[in-house]
């Protein structure tokens, strides 16, 4: 699949937010965003864009895709499947991309990124209910258990990245044990959960277009 592979600050600065793409980093005075919180290129710093309302849902849109790191086509078929679902379309889409397990893992501070968790989850170091799932877009349920497969370098990588990130709590939908680096979907993930800045309603006015 695709993947953007230039500077994830031009991503963060373009959407004019943090979206914590280079884990640590993203924590530290390093910050590309916190430097130069502008717009990339030549002009970013100089630009005063007045948005309409289609370009405003557009930013949205990319913002959303870019935090959790899915493609056009993916991102349309979650959206698909929550104007189906029974309630809010806006917090059923948030709920189908946090349940994705490259997310789980990020949000069990497994991995300091979801970039991170995502390459963790396609090289085999996750189990789902004791398989193995190399799937990042693999989406949780109620009851399912993430482990951590026991290997040495995975483990100290993991270790290091949970003590890192020690400071910062789980969500509520989560339960994480953090010495045997396994982790218990309690319920599914609420709006309430998602303290991200996503103004979720101006997606669902431009896929409803």
């Amino acid at each position: 699949m695709a993947r953007y592979t230039a500077s994830s600050c031009r991503v963060c600065r373009r959407e004019g937010s943090k979206l914590f793409l280079k884990g640590q980093r993203c924590y530290t005075d390093k910050c590309g965003f916190d430097k130069r919180s502008y717009a990339p290129g030549q002009h970013g710093k100089g630009q005063r864009v007045k948005h309409s309302n289609y370009g405003l849902q557009l930013r949205e849109k990319q913002k959303v895709k870019k935090t959790y790191g899915v493609l056009e086509r993916q991102f349309r078929k979650y959206f698909k499947t929550a104007s189906r679902s029974k309630g809010v379309t806006g917090s059923k889409l948030l709920e189908l991309l946090e349940r994705r397990l490259d997310n789980v893992v990020f949000r069990s501070l497994f991995a300091s990124s979801r970039p991170g968790a995502r390459q963790m989850v396609m090289h085999g170091h996750v189990l789902v209910n004791n398989r193995k799932v190399d799937i990042p877009s693999y989406s949780v349920k109620t009851g399912d258990i993430l482990v951590i497969r026991q290997k040495e370098k995975t483990v100290k990588r993991v270790k290091d990245s949970m003590e890192k990130l020690k400071d910062h709590g789980f969500p509520g939908w989560i339960e994480v044990d953090k010495e045997g680096l396994k982790t218990k979907i309690t319920r599914l993930p609420e709006r309430s959960d998602i303290a991200a800045d996503i103004k979720e309603q101006l997606i669902v006015e431009l896929y409803s277009k």
